[in-house]
Formats: structure tokens, sequence, C-alpha cells
């Protein structure tokens, strides 16, 4: 693994998701993508694998179905049940209808709350973290692919060039 990475600016996103395709098929690694917004399709063009943060959302909604069940089930029927507005307490079935928008609320306030905090964890984006951006012009309207030099570093730096560059710097990774 080499010890040196390429920075190419580009500054358009057109020509960042072209150049992006051209790097990767020459078999060149693309070790990062830095963009002032979100680029579509940029995550396929790179290669990176689909996440699984839809599953992991839908088990934290079954987690807070669960619990809004458990707790409803706990406080309305088996700790204190109430005869409210003549409508029976003695059984969860019963109850049902009249808990269907807590039992909603609960799975998306778990799903939600929970699905932020494993962002966080997966990010590694902690308080007080100092940003890991490698040129504060991609904060504004400028684009940033850093390749790992692999092999010739003139023969890559052409061929960053040929793809619409505007701007390439070489330096020492971390």
């Amino acid at each position: 693994m080499s010890s040196k990475v390429i920075h190419a600016l580009y500054n358009d996103d057109d020509v960042l998701m072209k150049a992006v395709k051209e790097v990767r098929a020459a078999h060149h690694h693309i070790e990062e993508v830095y963009t002032p917004f979100p680029v579509h399709g940029l995550d396929k063009a790179m290669g990176i694998a689909p996440t699984r943060m839809g599953i992991t959302s839908f088990m934290f909604g079954v987690l807070g179905l669960g619990f809004a069940v458990w707790f409803l089930n706990l406080i309305m029927i088996q700790d204190w049940p109430q005869n409210i507005g003549g409508k029976p307490s003695f059984s969860f079935a019963e109850n049902m209808p009249a808990f269907v928008p807590i039992l909603f609320e609960m799975t998306v306030f778990f799903s939600a709350h929970l699905m932020v905090i494993t962002f966080y964890m997966r990010s590694k984006i902690w308080p007080f973290r100092k940003a890991e951006n490698p040129d504060p012009r991609t904060t504004d309207d400028h684009f940033l692919m850093e390749v790992a030099v692999e092999g010739s570093e003139k023969d890559l730096t052409s061929l960053l060039k040929d793809t619409g560059a505007i701007e390439i710097n070489v330096k020492e990774k971390h």
C-alpha cells in the first residue's frame, strides 16, 4: 500500500461522476470523495456496498412497538385498570383501538432516535470532533476525489487531468 494520495479537485458534479467511473475503470482505488452536497449515484459509481440502515430502522421500530405493547399492558391493564368513558380495561385486545396512536408514536420514536444514535456511532461523529475535510473549498462549491497512488504517480496524474480535474495535489497519507 502506498503512502501517498492524490487530491483531484473538480468544480462540477457531473464531471466528478464521469471521473469516478473512469478512475475505477482504470483500476485505481478511490479512498474518499468529498462533496458540498449529496451526489446521487456516487456511492454506486464508487462501488460502495448498500447499507443495512433500512433493516436496522425496521428492527428499531419493532423494538419500539414491542416496548409500547408491554408498557401499555403493564400500565393500563395489569397495574391500574380504569374505566375511562365506559370502556372496559379487562384485556389488551379490548382496548387496542384506543392504544393505536400510542403504539404508532412509540414505534416512530424508537426508530428515529435509535437511528440517529446508530448513524453517529457508525460515522464516528462525536461532539467536538475535528473535521477531516482535506480542503475547505469542498464545503462550498468544489468536489475532491482522493485516490491512492499505486504504480506510476505520473500516469495517475495525467489520467486525472484528462478527466477534467481543475487542480491536482500529491499528499502524504496520514
